[in-house]
């Protein structure tokens, strides 16, 4: 009788919304606010998507979670959307919160490019498009509710008051977990999901805050996680910090120049970058240490990563072999004639700055006035909460104040990975990257991973790299994947 009451519970848990008979969904006028007062009062409502052949139900809610001092003042309003199915019974159903990176970046970009229940076409985007939004097949709703937080200074989400974010410790390493923990604590205890598997997914620096997080939410308000996401992470600043006696982000960084080169000609899978990765650990690393004074080591590294960036000799000859990201995507540029992305080398835009290469990416401008547009249409139109204030999908203001700490060392989130994972044998963690990505490239995630203990074994920690860059879901077969993945993660005993 006990394990058929289990098995009824399992089934519970992990099955999908509601089949819904009509798709549509009646228009709601929506709730607001002010300009320049406090965040509107939360707004739910019914709502339907086409998947195929069938429609699910689900509710929308949209609103903000407040987020008090040690003195009971506001410390921060953070701004959240969620989605939660139809006909699920509330402690058993997984729930997903959502984070962005930056600092500065809004949950948008997961929200509308992966893994909410609407989408925006990421293929060709330009500032021009139009911020349409289309029933999104690849949406994890199908196996966990979703909450999507956008932290102070992102999205519609406020510190205290914006001159006083660094008085409210809330733009800092630790300042930012501390808010974001107790955002997802108050939310848990608010809807009494505190018995629900619960999960986060990050992405980039969502990716660095997730395992901070769990560490956070389990020592310090009692809400434990069953595991995390991490997409396009960097688990450790310090393996970027380019200098004279740092190989790291050379080596980590060739396998996805070569990606970008070999693209050019096809199709590229990690497994037709076996050689590259053998090179960058082996050889290239071997002649690095020799120093460039060993003439022989230096011709070596030009000739072999000339071959494997399609660079001419000569060109990365006046680098000794080491390039760095900015290198690549200058020079490759020069070839090409075109702007490369720092997220996805792949990608080009018109060069007007050819020795500037920080100007004019062709991702983040291309991308972000489409985003703000649709979450600003989503808001008001879906969801039915208005606020007139301009959504941050963005905020450089936040990324230039970050308090990154004042110690020797650099913020790496690996610590606290490897100690959840040792406290926890039911934790479980998924990273994936894009092969062509060069800000945060995979190969020197796979390099941290493989430092982790032996009890961060391949069933409980998984990696995957997918074709695309930064933001590899806007491939449709990467997405795809990243879904089936993720389910695997959640549903999976």
């Amino acid at each position: 009788m006990a394990l058929r009451a289990l098995a009824v519970a399992f089934i519970l848990a992990f099955a999908p919304p509601a089949i819904a008979a009509d798709c549509a969904t009646a228009p709601q006028p929506p709730v607001g606010a002010e300009s320049g007062k406090s965040l509107p009062p939360d707004v739910e409502r019914p709502q339907r998507l086409a998947l195929a052949d069938a429609c699910l139900g689900f509710r929308s809610v949209a609103g903000a979670i407040r987020v008090p001092d040690a003195g009971g003042e506001t410390r921060a309003e953070i701004a959240y959307i969620a989605y939660l199915a139809d006909g699920a019974q509330a402690t058993q159903r997984p729930v997903m919160f959502a984070l962005n990176g930056g600092p500065g970046a809004g949950s948008a970009w997961l929200q509308l490019g992966a893994i909410g229940p609407w989408r925006l076409a990421m293929q060709g985007l330009t500032p021009s498009s139009p911020p349409l939004l289309a029933d999104n097949p690849e949406t994890w709703l199908d196996f966990t509710d979703l909450v999507f937080l956008d932290p102070p200074g992102t999205g519609y989400s406020r510190p205290r008051e914006p001159k006083e974010a660094a008085k409210a410790d809330v733009w800092s390493v630790e300042g930012d977990i501390s808010v974001l923990a107790e955002a997802i604590r108050r939310w848990l205890a608010a809807n009494g999901r505190l018995g629900s598997p619960k999960f986060i997914v990050g992405e980039s620096y969502g990716g660095f805050r997730a395992p901070h997080l769990a560490k956070t939410l389990t020592r310090d308000f009692g809400v434990g996680l069953r595991g995390i996401i991490l997409a396009s992470p960097v688990l450790n600043f310090a393996s970027f910090t380019t200098g004279l006696s740092n190989p790291f982000p050379y080596l980590a960084r060739l396998p996805s120049y070569a990606a970008a080169a070999r693209e050019e000609k096809g199709p590229v899978s990690r497994a037709d970058l076996a050689d590259v990765e053998a090179y960058a650990q082996g050889e290239y690393l071997a002649d690095w240490l020799k120093g460039p004074r060993d003439s022989a080591a230096v011709e070596r590294k030009v000739a072999r990563v000339a071959a494997l960036t399609g660079l001419p000799a000569e060109t990365v000859r006046r680098y000794a072999g080491d390039l760095d990201e900015w290198d690549f995507l200058r020079e490759r540029g020069r070839l090409k004639g075109a702007k490369l992305a720092y997220y996805d080398a792949t990608l080009t835009a018109g060069d007007t700055a050819p020795d500037w290469p920080e100007a004019e990416d062709p991702v983040l401008p291309g991308f972000v006035p489409a985003f703000s547009s649709a979450m600003t249409s989503l808001y008001r139109d879906r969801l039915g909460w208005r606020i007139d204030d301009r959504y941050e999908t963005l905020n450089p203001t936040v990324s230039r104040n970050w308090n990154w700490g004042h110690g020797l060392s650099a913020p790496e989130a690996l610590g606290d990975l490897a100690q959840t994972l040792a406290l926890d044998r039911h934790f479980r963690v998924s990273v994936a990257h894009g092969l062509t990505d060069v800000q945060a490239p995979y190969f020197a995630t796979a390099l941290e991973l493989a430092r982790l203990p032996p009890f961060a074994a391949p069933e409980r920690l998984t990696f995957a790299v997918y074709p695309g860059g930064h933001m590899f879901y806007a491939r449709d077969g990467s997405r795809r994947a990243f879904h089936d993945d993720a389910r695997r993660v959640v549903t999976e005993p």
